[in-house]
Formats: structure tokens, sequence, C-alpha cells
């Protein structure tokens, strides 16, 4: 081995030492963490350090994140950011028994103080599996106001948006006697009114679309619940919840990470849906969508809609394939990297040039612009992005 094959290996071993041993004088490795590797350091020094590491008194080890539940939800994106699952889990529960976090879930006075919003319900979700009881049901409450407050905000908006869109693609171009919509054909032919007659002379004849009020309009979400999409998996519940309420639409929820969850049973309550879901974990797009395959069985009337950042840990390939498929048997497919009120979500650039190139939209969305997504989705118009060029890869 060369001296600087040699350096670089031994530079790694002191890397690794140094992550391991925590810093401070009497590490011995002398090295000096930056970037990333300082960020995940903190990280660990917050939940595992010592007073000079974490911050906090002599002989209190682990003080670094205190009593504040702002702190803790950022250290917690922090530990989803950095680390995999498996570990993920393990420092949850660990901050749970170390640091007293059951103890501040449980203080009204402490989530009254903070600002319940998506973000906070995303890291109550993420918990949940790790809290004893107790705490849990406190945390359904503050999810509940949250949930409450987002479907106050976004139901009635989102059932006239797309009550109009199923309502006009319910009608048909060329109806029968019996089914001519008198009161939209006459203000659709204005322009033909013969005053001399006073009548109007149709040109285009609106119909009720009878033959088509029982066909209902499919709608899956496919939700990636991989940690870093807490927040759309938060709004995605509250919309899968307004959707299913809608007798004109057929709504399934489908979560996954590398496994695959039905959660449309849930639809009726969105805090059940969100308490059902596992943030965290790998990612499997193709299994995921091979799932929600199965479900369409009209496929010129679905619109399937995958809400993930597109970093796939399964077979890419099949999942191009996949999406192909669907397309071309007739189904509307759009694909949102995130659903959320942030901007440019991080997502794979190149799973999402490949699906562009298949034809499917790939684009962040905030939660305002989703029913009109969706009414455009519905009607087979295009979708109304703004400046598309700099959503799409």
């Amino acid at each position: 081995m060369s001296g600087a094959a040699e350096e670089t290996v031994d530079g790694e071993r002191l890397r690794r030492w140094r992550m391991v041993l925590g810093g401070g004088a009497a590490d011995g490795t002398g090295r000096l963490l930056t970037g990333r590797d300082a960020e995940m350091d903190r990280t660990l020094a917050a939940l595992y350090g010592g007073p000079q590491e974490a911050g906090g008194p002599p002989g209190d080890r682990g003080a670094g994140l205190g009593a504040s539940a702002p702190r803790v939800a950022r250290w917690l994106g922090d530990v989803r950011r950095y680390f995999p699952a498996s570990v993920v889990q393990v420092m949850q529960r660990d901050a749970i028994d170390r640091l007293g976090l059951s103890a501040l879930l449980l203080e009204p006075e402490m989530l009254e103080a903070v600002e319940a919003d998506v973000h906070l319900v995303g890291t109550l979700v993420s918990l949940h599996h790790a809290m004893p009881e107790t705490t849990r049901r406190t945390a359904r409450l503050v999810v509940g106001k949250v949930v409450r407050e987002l479907e106050a905000r976004l139901a009635g908006r989102t059932r006239a948006v797309l009550g109009g869109a199923l309502d006009r693609s319910a009608r048909v171009a060329r109806p029968r006697h019996r089914d001519i919509d008198w009161h939209r054909t006459i203000r659709a032919n204005l322009g033909t009114y013969l005053p001399e007659h006073r009548t109007v002379v149709p040109e285009r004849l609106v119909g009720h679309g009878r033959a088509a009020r029982g066909v209902r309009k499919e709608v899956v979400l496919c939700v990636d619940q991989s940690g870093s999409m807490a927040a759309s998996v938060v709004y995605a519940s509250v919309f899968g919840a307004v959707l299913a309420s809608m007798r004109s639409v057929a709504t399934r929820l489908v979560v996954f990470d590398t496994a695959v969850a039905d959660l449309t049973d849930q639809l009726d309550d969105p805090v059940d849906v969100l308490f059902g879901v596992r943030l965290g974990g790998g990612t499997d797009i193709n299994r995921a969508l091979a799932h929600c395959q199965s479900l369409i069985g009209r496929p010129a009337e679905t619109v399937v809609v995958l809400i993930s950042d597109l970093f796939e840990g399964g077979i890419r390939e099949e999942m191009l394939r996949r999406v192909a498929a669907m397309t071309g048997a007739g189904v509307r497919f759009v694909v949102l990297p995130a659903l959320s009120d942030e901007g440019a979500p991080a997502y794979d650039r190149r799973n999402a040039a490949a699906l562009a190139a298949l034809g499917v939209p790939v684009f962040a969305c905030t939660p305002d612009l989703f029913p009109e997504v969706m009414a455009a989705a519905i009607e087979k118009r295009p979708l109304p992005i703004p400046d598309m060029a700099s959503h799409q890869a």
C-alpha cells in the first residue's frame, strides 16, 4: 500500500474513533470534525455527550436538548436526516429514557407554549411507536388540534374546486334529448341568439351526463413515509380524508417505506391515519406502485398521485415501467416530491427527469395549490403549475 493510501486509511480510522469517543481532551485522536461529520457529532452529543460537548452542567450527561420542545423537534429532524431508520428508532427511545422526553410531551403548559404546526405533528407521529400509552394520548390531542385546523382551512375549498371539476367531467358532448341541461346549453350558446326570433340556435348541447352519474372518479394517493416526508404525510392524510368524504370520488390511501400499507379504511379520521404511519425507514417506490396498480380497475377514470422525494431503494427500471404502463392505459399520473408549505424540496432529479420524459408532471406543490392540481387531473387538462420549468427536472 502506498504512503498516500495508508494516510487515507489512517485518517478514516481516526475519524471513526473521534465519532465514537465524542471529542474532548481525553479522546486522544486530535481529529477536528467539519461539515456533516460535525453536525452528526453535535446531534449525538446532545443525547450521549458529557457536559463539555452537550452544554449541560457538570455530571449532567445528555443535557444538550434542555427542556425545550422546539429544540427537541429540531434535534429529532437532525436524527432522521443523518442516521438510518434502525439507528433513529434506538436514539428516539434513548431520548425518551435519558432526557425525560415523555415528561416533556406530557406537560400541557409546554405543549401550549409551542405553536402546534405540521412539523410538530410530524415529530410526534415519528415518536409515537416509542411512547408509553399516556404520552400517546396527549400526543393525539395535539395532532388532532392541528388536523382540525388544517381541515377547516382546506376542506371547503377542496370540495368546491373538485366538485366543479367532477361535474364538468361528467357532462357529455352529444346528449340525448332527455339528458340535455337546458340552462347550461343556453348559456353556452348566447352568441347565437337571434333577436328577431327571440330564441337561441344551439350549436353545442350540454348534457347532464346521466350515464356517467354512477361512474365515480378514482383517486389513489401513494405517500412515501420516509422521515424526510413528514409534513407531506400530514397534508396527504388531511386531503385524503376530505376526498374520501366526497361521494363522487373513490379514494384510496397507500403509504410505504420498504413495506406497503393500505390505510383506506381509516380515512374517515386523518388522526388515525397519521398514527398508522411509521415515519422513517427505506423507500421502495416500485413495490408501492405495484400495489397501486393492482387497485386500478378503470384506468381512464383514475388519478394516481405519488408523493415522494423519489430516492428509490427498489428496482428503478421496474418502477419506471410501471408508471409507463399505467399512463399508457389511461391513468392520469402526477408526482409531487413534496406536499408542504416549504420551497423546493430535496429529491432525486435523475428519477424526476426520467418520469418527466414519460409525460408525468413532477413538481413541488403547496397545500393551497393541491385542489386545483387535482381538479385539472380529473378533467385531464394541463395542470395549473406556475413556472413549470423551475419545478420540473
